[in-house]
C-alpha cells in the first residue's frame, strides 16, 4: 500500500489510525476551519476534511494516500465546535448536560497523484448523563474541554459524561474507524480491522470496545 499521511495533529486520531498497523506518518493540514459555512453538520465535516486533505496534497509531489477528517457536536443542528474559552466551555457542557445530541465526524481520503478522493460521515447519537455544576467546574479547570469539539471528552476518566450512545465510539473519539475502513476499501484496499461495519454498534465492535478501557485519556479532535 501506497505511504499514507494523517493530516492531523490529534493525538486522539493518530492513536486510532495506529489500528491500521501501517506505516503513517503525521502532516498537520495549516487551514482556516472557518472558511467552511455549510449549516448542515454532515456536510461541514466533510467538506472540512476534504479541505485539510486538499491543503496537504498541495504540499507533497508523493504518490501518497492523504487522510483527514473532522468533527464536530450538533445540539438541535447547532454545530457546537471548539470552544473560545473556559466561559463557552461551561455553557456548553450546561446545554449538553442530561440531553441527547448528535456527533459527526467526516472523512477525506485523497490520492495525491490521481486526485481520486473518497469522503464519507459517521452520525453518533450521544446521551449525556446529568453531571452537576461542580462536576463541570472541576472538569473546565483541567483545560481538557478547550480542545475538543462541544466542550467535551467521552473517554476523560474524570468527568465521563455520556450516559450512553449508539452509533460508533471511534466516530465521537474522532475517527471512525468502521467508516475509515469501507473508504480504504472503495480505493481497493484491503484492511485487516474487527470493526462493525454497516449499522455499527459499538457494543457489538471489538475495536471500540477495546478503546474503551484504553483510550481514557484525551478526547476527540
Amino acid at each position: 500500500m501506497r505511504p499514507i499521511i494523517l493530516a492531523s495533529a490529534s493525538p486522539r486520531r493518530q492513536a486510532l489510525i495506529r489500528l491500521l498497523r501501517q506505516p503513517v506518518r503525521v502532516q498537520v493540514a495549516a487551514v482556516d476551519e472557518e472558511t467552511i459555512t455549510h449549516p448542515d453538520p454532515a456536510v461541514n465535516v466533510v467538506e472540512t476534511a476534504r479541505l485539510k486533505a486538499q491543503a496537504v496534497a498541495a504540499t507533497t509531489g508523493e504518490d501518497v494516500l492523504i487522510i483527514a477528517a473532522d468533527t464536530t457536536v450538533a445540539l438541535e443542528g447547532e454545530m457546537l465546535n471548539k470552544p473560545a474559552d473556559p466561559a463557552e466551555a461551561r455553557l456548553m457542557l450546561r446545554r449538553l448536560r442530561a440531553r441527547a445530541h448528535q456527533v459527526y465526524t467526516g472523512i477525506a481520503l485523497l490520492e495525491n497523484t490521481s486526485g481520486r478522493t473518497v469522503t464519507t460521515v459517521s452520525t453518533t447519537d450521544v446521551f449525556m448523563r446529568p453531571y452537576d455544576d461542580e462536576e463541570i467546574d472541576k472538569y473546565v479547570a483541567s483545560g481538557d474541554p478547550l480542545d475538543k469539539a462541544g466542550a467535551y471528552a467521552i473517554q476523560h476518566g474524570g468527568f465521563r459524561p455520556v450516559a450512553a450512545l449508539e452509533g460508533c465510539f471511534t466516530g465521537v473519539v474522532g475517527l471512525p474507524l468502521c467508516r475509515l475502513a469501507e473508504a480504504l476499501n472503495d480505493l481497493g484496499i484491503e484492511v485487516s480491522l474487527p470493526v462493525a461495519v454497516g449499522s455499527h454498534d459499538y457494543q457489538e465492535c471489538p475495536v471500540c470496545l477495546s478503546l474503551l478501557d484504553h483510550l481514557f485519556e484525551g478526547g476527540h479532535g
